[in-house]
């Protein structure tokens, strides 16, 4: 069962989630210097990520999925928040420079159509970034926390996943190194604990994120298909064997007399 928005709004405005969406932004915008005017497509639930970013001239466009409902109204989101089937996102081919997906991946239904639908919107050479909940975390088996639900996802299995869907990863890290409990012991030291975590133990934190660029065609040798750009017209072509198969197809038949 899906997150509602609600559930996941809950837990960003409570103060643990105010130090994690913190975290996460000031990660990906290690990732990202996103230039004046640029427009951001968020997937999944990323209000908190914009609201926390620390570029003002970023603009963030969220498409919530159907499935979870509508988030409280607030003055930031007027025209920039939206429902919409996952798997059909109401844009244009090539809309966007940069995609951000959080708390979607997960949760979806169909990962492979959501990750096509990714792709289509994703302008060429256009940058992604999709965070999940790490596998190897603490915060995936905490249920009572937004990270702790869905399919927690390892660096790997990311990395492999976003190859297989034309994706050619250039980065990756992980964010929110700091344990999954509310006390403000612990919420006011998320900057030390970030860089503790980042020094001793940088495959544990949190949340995966990983980076990839738009690919138009799979690499030779590789599982994923390449895009259809046209078809071709069917025609009639004899079988044409190589030399050794045909040789032994020869010797096989009767000599005739």
């Amino acid at each position: 069962m899906r997150q509602s928005a609600a559930t996941l709004e809950a837990f960003y405005t409570s103060r643990i989630g105010r130090a994690a969406s913190a975290l996460i932004a000031r990660r990906i915008s290690d990732l990202w210097a996103s230039g004046p005017g640029e427009i951001i497509l968020g997937i999944g639930y990323t209000l908190p990520v914009f609201a926390a970013w620390p570029a003002p001239h970023m603009v963030g466009l969220s498409v919530l999925p159907e499935e979870i409902g509508s988030p409280a109204p607030a003055p930031t989101h007027q025209g920039r928040v939206l429902l919409a089937p996952e798997h059909r996102l109401p844009f244009a081919e090539a809309s966007f420079d940069r995609i951000l997906m959080l708390h979607a991946l997960e949760e979806a239904d169909h990962p492979r159509q959501l990750m096509r639908e990714a792709w289509r919107l994703l302008a060429p050479e256009g940058r992604l970034i999709i965070g999940t909940t790490n596998r190897r975390s603490l915060w995936s088996v905490n249920e009572a926390l937004a990270l702790g639900h869905g399919r927690p996802w390892t660096r790997r299995q990311l990395v492999r996943f976003l190859s297989e869907s034309l994706f050619q990863v250039t980065a990756s890290a992980t964010a929110v190194h700091m344990p999954p409990l509310d006390w403000s012991v612990i919420t006011s030291a998320a900057n030390i604990w970030e860089r503790v975590g980042d020094t001793a133990m940088p495959g544990f934190g949190g949340l995966v994120l990983v980076e990839a660029t738009k690919r138009l065609y799979a690499e030779p040798g590789g599982t994923a298909g390449a895009v259809v750009t046209r078809t071709a017209k069917q025609s009639r072509m004899e079988p044409n064997l190589p030399n050794c198969e045909a040789a032994s197809s020869g010797s096989d038949r009767p000599e005739k007399k």
